[in-house]
Order: structure tokens, then sequence, then C-alpha cells
């Protein structure tokens, strides 16, 4: 709701969905669901993904949905108007994790955009050394800050304008764009000699990998990770949906799209890794590169090599651009909804967040280390704030957000949700406990180290501080924070 009580919509449910879609797809369907997908079985991995987008990611998307819609706030009102005046804070802690993940996202947006102006002016050519290309870049402050401004300056000017005129003008004709592109390169790489040894570990599942944890547990990471739930993203675009949106149809088509995203970026990716290694050992040692590794070292190298390689270095950056600029628009509209929620107009609060975006992106800018131990806390951290919007829908009555879903769902939403969003707290014992044993195993000896990259003590530490400023500050979020429909004087 903006200060003068004009409340801002999106033009039509098909703009809802695009915008929504937006928001999941990132660089993450582009560098890590290839990677994972292919490490972890192939067609047994999309088997298990997708019994994590039923088990988990769905329900989530839809109690997100529901909470914005009907509170027509940010994050924070829309915890307080759903759980009382008492948990104002939930709504702050999901805010505040998803904002510590923009400042870094945004310098990620800013080496995409790097890498697209390297592939547009013909650097990407036969004989390039990745590693040293890369360390060249990573290695000039100048560089690293001055894209991540532009990536920023960019998507400022799209929030700037407001839901009608800078959103949904854009978003309609991003998300088209970068399927179209990411269509063209999966095209492009299966026609390679040699891609059906990527095709084969993507779609062949190796169905004794069925039976092992570890498969299900990234299944379930990366559907928490990549479609958005838990983040608050979506609740902050339903803020903004009509009252008769269909909460059930969008949240599902919303979760199968990012798959789909990913699935036809792992195409691309996996082809040309395989198609273009010289072995396939290398081509396993480039998917073991992590994210950073596989996309701005090994796969520009691989690029380089590609029949028509400037064309395809040049439509892989610019799908890996628009991919970022997709997702960094919601998560700066996340900070400025918020700040708007607090009386202040929309320009000056996207000039805040922007401005908050840039300074406190910059020390990502300057150190992967740095950069690495933010996505590691907040990344994890996704994970409290899924499990805290199960709660928050247990507070208000399964059952009653059930049959409000109802109300306006084509798609009948069963007594199956309410069992689900009451097993969420079970799964996601299992998935932190297995992300807090991963860093113990990482770090046996200094485990508890706050100042370490990957730590379980880093993760403690920093979230004890955020808990803490968020408990602190729940009647002044409670009581400042303007009324929705939803809104009382009173608990």
């Amino acid at each position: 709701m903006s200060p003068n009580g004009q409340r801002e919509e999106w033009g039509s449910r098909m703009v809802v969905v695009i915008a929504a879609i937006s928001m999941a797809v990132g660089t993450g369907n582009i560098w890590r669901f290839p990677r994972v997908a292919a490490e972890w079985g192939g067609g047994s991995f999309l088997i298990a993904i997708t019994f994590a987008l039923v088990l988990w990611a769905i329900p989530l998307l839809m109690a997100e949905f529901l909470m914005g819609q009907r509170s027509q706030l940010g994050n924070v009102g829309a915890f307080r108007d759903f759980m009382g005046k008492k948990f104002a804070w939930v709504g702050a802690w999901m805010a505040l994790v998803c904002i510590g993940i923009t400042f870094y996202y945004a310098v990620v947006a800013g080496w995409s955009l790097r890498y697209f102006v390297y592939a547009v002016g013909g650097a990407i050519t036969p004989g390039i050394e990745g590693q040293a290309f890369w360390d060249a870049f990573i290695g000039n402050p100048l560089e690293t800050i001055g894209f991540h401004f532009l990536a920023v300056l960019i998507v400022f000017l799209v929030v700037y304008r407001g839901i009608k005129g800078g959103l949904e003008s854009i978003l309609k004709v991003l998300l088209p764009s970068l399927f179209v592109l990411l269509i063209i390169l999966a095209v492009r790489a299966v026609l390679l000699p040699g891609s059906v040894e990527g095709l084969r570990y993507l779609f062949v599942p190796d169905w004794p990998l069925l039976v092992s944890g570890r498969v299900w547990l990234e299944a379930f990471t990366q559907a928490a990770w990549s479609t958005g739930a838990g983040w608050g993203l979506l609740l902050v675009y339903a803020a903004y949906a009509r009252a008769k949106e269909d909460v059930g149809v969008n949240c599902t088509i919303i979760g199968f799209a990012d798959v789909l995203a990913g699935f036809i970026a792992a195409i691309a990716v996996l082809c040309t890794v395989y198609a273009i290694s010289p072995t396939i050992e290398l081509a396993e040692e480039a998917l073991a590169a992590g994210n950073i590794g596989l996309t701005f070292i090994y796969v520009v190298e691989l690029l380089a090599e590609t029949p028509g390689a400037y064309v395809v270095s040049v439509l892989f950056f610019l799908a890996l651009f628009l991919a970022a600029i997709s997702s960094l628009i919601a998560m700066i509209e996340l900070i400025t909804t918020n700040v708007m929620n607090f009386g202040i107009d929309r320009k000056k609060a996207a000039i805040y967040a922007a401005i908050a975006t840039f300074l406190f992106g910059i020390p990502s800018a300057v150190s992967i280390d740095f950069l690495d131990n933010q996505d590691w806390v907040w990344g994890v951290g996704l994970l409290i704030s899924g499990l805290l919007t199960a709660v928050a829908m247990m507070k208000y009555g399964v059952d009653k957000a059930r049959a409000q879903i109802n109300e306006t769902s084509d798609l009948h939403i069963g007594a199956w949700w309410t069992f689900l969003i009451r097993i969420i707290p079970l799964i996601f014992v299992v998935i932190f406990g297995w992300w807090v044993m991963q860093s113990i195993e990482w770090y046996p000896d200094n485990w508890w180290h706050p100042f370490e990259v990957f730590t379980t003590g880093t993760m403690l530490f920093q979230w004890a501080i955020l808990f803490i400023v968020c408990y602190a500050l729940n009647n002044f979020f409670a009581k400042n924070v303007v009324k929705g429909p939803m809104s009382k004087d009173d608990d």
C-alpha cells in the first residue's frame, strides 16, 4: 500500500505469472542446475526434484502468494497481519535474509554484464585462458565495482518506475527473451558432434542413486533455492496481485517453469561441455569446478572453441545476464516495497534500495571470500525463512488458509496441502541438518569459528545478530508499517 492510499496492481494474470517466473529463474538455473543434475544421476535427479517441488517448493509458494495477496503488504506487514503483532520480526527476518543475498547477487549480475560485454567485444576467442581471464577481471576492483554499479543502476531504473510502468513492461519482454535464448543455445548445443554424452548424463536415470539420500538432499536444496520458495519475493509480487488471482494454478506454473528453465539450460551447458571437452575426465572436471569455475572459466574456454564462437558466447552471457537481472529486479523490489510500507513514496524507496544495494555490495565486489561467506550464510538462512513461512500458516490456521486459496483457484487444493505444510518442519530438519553436518566436516577442528568462510559458527554468529536486531525492533515494525486490509488495531 502506497502512502497516498493508491495501490499499484499488476495488469493481468499473465503478467503476474511472467513476473513470478522471472523472479524464480536466475543464475542458479544456468550455472548450478546443470552441474548438480549431471553429478547426481541426471534423470534420477529430475525425478527427485519433481518430488521436491511438490513437497517443499509449491506449498511454500502458495503460502507466500496468499500472504502477499491478502495483506497487500511486504514481508514485515504480511507476517504481522497473519501471525499477530508479536511476530512482525519474522517478516523482518525473511526480508533481511533476502536483502543480504541481494547485496552480493548484484555483484554476480555485474559479472554477467561484464562477460557479456567481453563477448560482444570479441574477447572470447580460441586459446583463451579462462582462469587468467577471470583472475584479471576479478582482481580489478574498478571493474568489479563498476559493473556492480551498472547492474544496480539498470534495475533501479526499472523499479523506480513502479509496477506497471517499470516491472510489468520490462518483465513481459525479458522473460520470453530469456527462454528464447536458452532454447537457441540448447538446440545449438545438441547439434554439436559428441553432444550425446551430455544428453545421456541429463536424461538417463542412474537408478541406484534414487536410494541415495544425497540425491534427494541436493534436489530439495535446488528446489528451495531456485524456485524462490521462502525468499519472500513472491510474497512481495503477490502484494500487487488482484484479489481473485488464482493462487493454486499460478504457483504450480511458477514451480515447474523454473525447473523447465533449468532443464533447458542443462541441455545447453552439458551438451557443450561434453561435446567440446577433449575427454570425459575434463568435462567432469569442468562440472566439478563450482558455479564460478564452471561459468566464468571452463565454459568461457569451451565457448571459444565452439563453431560460431562469437555468436554463441554473446547469446550465452546475454542469457546469463538477463537471468541475473530478472531475479535482481525482484530483490530490489522487495527492499523498495518494505520501505514503502513505512510510509515512504516509491521513488524515494527505490533510491534508498539502490544506494543500499550498491554500498553494501562493495565488499563482495572486492572479495570473493566475502561473497562466498555471504552466499553460504544467507543461502542456508533461506531454509529458515521457508520454515517460518510454514509456521506462519500453522499460526494462522492451515485449513483456513487452504479454504481461502480455494476461493479463487481453478485447481482444487485438497487436504494434501495441509499435510505438506505441517511436515515442512520435518523436511527442514533433514535438509538444514545435512548442511550443518557438511560444514562441520569441512572444518572439524574449528567449525565454531565465526570468521571462516563456510563454518557453522559464521552462520550462527550472523544469524544471532540478525535475530537480536529483528526481535528488538519488533514493536517498531508492528506499529510503523502501514495498515493493509487484514490489519487490526489490536491482537
